[in-house]
């Protein structure tokens, strides 16, 4: 993989994102764009802990798809205040993710602002995530291919970033948004997966206060290289081309995948793996002759 230094600056005006970072659509971080935030002074683990010990969590790890395990279905559940301790304690595999703020812990509302960046951003579904050391998650872009602003707090995260058009190098899976999940990104098998050193892409690693600008759609794969957590806020596609996408795998896709999850079980999902795989080699092998 050719990946380059995502782009860094302390401050940033909004003419400034919207016509250098926005309108081309590349990733950005900012370094210093949310100091007046209480967040910024009160947010790590040991608050996440106090504040919200008491709720229970659905926790993910990293174990491949499984029929059996359902759609989107929770591996484990624990109340926060332990799992902070687990993660605080050792390495583990399980992260949160999709924790919707607003309604799980109305009082971290009072703790951020939804900056002006020249965008609508969606004040209804402030999202969190949280990971342990080493704890990753796979190379995936947003349903709704969203611009997304990623706050991260309390430790270093580890981010590589693909636009959409590397999607024909980065075997994706069909009828989904992930890409094969044998894949380690953070140190590519290139024997085994050859169309990635074709693919081009960014990388940066994230602390405590910064935030990364996601253009519509971007493939990201994050992993923690200590324990923390991260809130993302979106605003809606741009694009017409991806908000038609956005719309079709909300309303088709997602749908008739698992339709075919239920008919088919786990061949389904296993013929779409060897499909990922056979699709991009496809594709690598049109661009060598071209």
């Amino acid at each position: 993989m050719k990946l380059t230094d995502i782009p860094r600056v302390k401050h940033i005006a909004k003419e400034t994102f919207l016509n250098d970072y926005f309108k081309p659509q590349k990733p950005v971080v900012l370094e210093q764009a949310i100091e007046d935030w209480p967040a910024f002074k009160k947010w790590n683990l040991d608050y996440i802990k106090e504040i919200a010990g008491d709720i229970t969590v659905p926790l993910y790890d990293d174990r491949p798809v499984q029929h059996k395990d359902g759609f989107n279905e929770p591996h484990a559940k624990m109340k926060m205040a332990a799992y902070v301790d687990l993660l605080k304690k050792e390495p583990t595999k399980y992260r949160i993710f999709l924790w919707n703020i607003l309604k799980e812990v109305p009082a971290l509302q009072k703790d951020y602002k939804f900056p002006d960046f020249g965008l609508r951003l969606l004040k209804g579904v402030p999202m969190m995530f949280f990971g342990g050391r080493d704890s990753y998650t796979f190379m995936h872009y947003d349903i709704d291919l969203a611009n997304i602003f990623h706050f991260h707090f309390d430790g270093e995260k580890e981010v590589i970033l693909f636009p959409q058009s590397e999607t024909e190098k980065l075997y994706k899976v069909p009828h989904s948004l992930i890409t094969h999940e044998s894949i380690d990104f953070s140190n590519p098998d290139y024997g085994k997966w050859p169309a990635l050193k074709k693919a081009n892409g960014f990388k940066t690693t994230l602390s405590h206060g910064e935030v990364l600008y996601m253009p519509e759609g971007y493939w990201h794969y994050m992993k923690y290289n200590t324990p923390g957590f991260s809130m993302s806020l979106r605003a809606l596609a741009r694009n017409p081309k991806n908000l038609g996408k956005a719309f079709y795998n909300i309303l088709i896709m997602r749908h008739y995948d698992v339709l075919m999850r239920k008919i088919k079980g786990q061949d389904w999902i296993d013929a779409k793996n060897k499909k990922a795989i056979a699709n991009t080699n496809k594709n690598v092998e049109s661009l060598i002759k071209s």
